[in-house]
């Protein structure tokens, strides 16, 4: 386990529109105003479409992780997650999970990692910044997961 003090910085409401691609759009919005590490400690929206972890097929290793994606359409979601740094790629890496009723099947749901999604009408969420310590997401382990990791929090402020 690891475990870290995190330093809040700036708090963003945002609301993505009808159509947008939630995943770029939030890599655009970090962009912008120079988040590398954050969470989002809630979402809520619509999707004409999401791509989520999972397969119908029969999973060879239970214990290896599961990369392939499923679609489902025209559906309601509630999410969160964080949002770290991949310091290999130099790219930020996002990691989302969703609860999503479909509304064409009596709002059946589904659970898992998202892996995108383009918004239907609009889907608001909170960001958090975190600005110490960086949150990193290398690929770790056997499986190489993108894991969350946390770098060296800065030095305290010298006591006058």
């Amino acid at each position: 386990m690891r475990a870290t003090p995190l330093t809040i910085g700036r708090t963003f409401g945002v609301a993505f529109d009808d159509g947008d691609d939630f995943l770029p759009q939030l890599g655009a919005f970090c962009a912008e105003y120079g988040i590398r590490s954050a969470y989002i400690p809630m979402f809520l929206g619509g999707f004409h479409a999401v791509q989520l972890v999972g397969t119908c097929d029969p999973i060879d290793d239970p214990s290896a992780p599961v990369w392939a994606a499923t679609e489902y359409t025209t559906l309601e979601a509630l999410g969160s997650g964080t949002i770290a740094w991949d310091e290999e790629s130099n790219v930020l890496a996002p990691h989302i999970h969703v609860a999503v009723g479909l509304k064409g099947q009596a709002a059946e749901g589904r659970t898992s990692h998202l892996l995108g999604g383009r918004v239907q009408f609009i889907s608001e969420l909170f960001v958090v910044e975190v600005v110490d310590p960086l949150m990193t997401r290398p690929r770790l382990g056997r499986h190489k997961v993108p894991t969350l990791q946390f770098s060296e929090l800065s030095a305290p402020a010298a006591i006058q």
